[in-house]
């Protein structure tokens, strides 16, 4: 989610507006209080990072105004409803259905995610090439922050943990990930994950090669 220093400049202005309805250029200068040159700046700079897309145009005094709307991408970061729902969808799972079975769920669904994460191309090369592309899948796809250690077998350690805000209630959700993980790397992975104070993600990677998933 975007923070509230963020949201208080000018981009992040420009973002809370573009939350309510499209917008052209002149009307977020009026509403802002600025030139429209300097809006359009600052649209360009958006536009070119991905925060906001071109929707249409709306006739204009001289010429066809540009309409603006965020990206899908931006209204999901900035939506609050997310942490909430899986809260609850994983609260109604422990309490309805037995622990086996929401663990074989959960596990189920690190599989799925894994499909998901990799475009259905598995790693190739070496265990620690393989590896090393997945630590390189969970930061770029979740925003993991992992990095690979080599201790013996390899280790993917996170700097945080991107489910946070559920692992510190339901820990079994890590076994998701541990799934995900083992399934796109191709080698048994077991959890390791830091649920203490700040959550972070690990998971030591096995020399042998997965058991085929059940469906």
């Amino acid at each position: 989610m975007l923070t509230k220093p963020l949201l208080d400049t000018t981009r992040g202005r420009i973002v809370t507006r573009l939350q309510r309805s499209e917008l052209t250029a002149d009307d977020l200068a009026t509403q802002l209080g600025l030139t429209a040159n300097a809006v359009r700046a600052h649209l360009t700079a958006m536009e070119r990072d991905g925060i906001v897309r071109r929707v249409g145009t709306r006739a204009g005094t001289t010429r066809p105004a540009h309409l603006f709307e965020l990206t899908p991408e931006v209204e999901q970061l900035l939506s609050r409803a997310y942490v909430p729902l899986l809260l609850q969808m994983v609260d109604v799972f422990v309490h309805a259905l037995p622990a086996r079975q929401v663990n074989a769920l959960l596990r189920r669904v690190g599989g799925e995610l894994a499909a998901t994460l990799s475009g259905g191309r598995k790693p190739s090369g070496s265990l620690e090439a393989r590896v090393r592309q997945v630590s390189t899948l969970l930061n770029e796809q979740l925003g993991a922050l992992t990095h690979v250690e080599r201790n013996g077998g390899y280790v993917i350690r996170g700097a945080g943990c991107p489910l946070s805000a559920v692992t510190g209630k339901y820990p079994g959700v890590c076994l998701a990930m541990e799934s995900a993980v083992t399934e796109i790397v191709g080698s048994r992975a077991r959890e390791c994950c830091e649920r203490d104070g700040r959550p972070r993600c690990c998971f030591r990677i096995g020399n042998g090669r997965a058991s085929r998933r059940r469906r």
